[in-house]
């Protein structure tokens, strides 16, 4: 379209994300059966934060988690804050502490306004 070129970005898959020996498709269904801490829990278990693609995955995971709306989340004891909380320890534990700045301003910011956002990006992109 009007000269420029465009490249197809593929999306990834839940089945070929791995962490703590469960595909990232398994934790999405735990999360959609309404247990939510029990799937955060086994991830976070035998996570290898040393590795990039078990931290994709936690990212993906608390993204999926955090597109749920709060009726959905509070039915199931679990929160928009606990996304934020879990994103922070993921990237201190992982050694990005300069995310988990960010994440801290985000919350601080959030609770100013007494709403808490959830940024919609584009990490599946990635």
């Amino acid at each position: 379209m009007l000269g420029k070129q465009y490249k197809s970005v593929e999306l990834p898959e839940a089945k070929k994300y791995e962490v703590s020996g469960k595909v990232l498709e398994e934790f999405e269904k735990m999360v959609d059966q309404g247990l939510v801490n029990e799937a955060e829990n086994i991830l976070l278990e035998n996570m290898d934060y040393t590795k990039k693609e078990e931290i994709l995955a936690a990212i993906l995971f608390y993204q999926y988690v955090g597109e749920k709306d709060n009726d959905f989340l509070t039915l199931h004891n679990y929160s928009k804050e606990e996304v934020l909380d879990g994103l922070k320890a993921l990237a201190e534990k992982s050694g990005y502490g300069e995310v988990a700045d960010v994440v801290n301003v985000l919350m601080i910011e959030a609770e100013k306004s007494r709403r808490l956002p959830f940024c919609h990006s584009p990490l599946r992109g990635l």
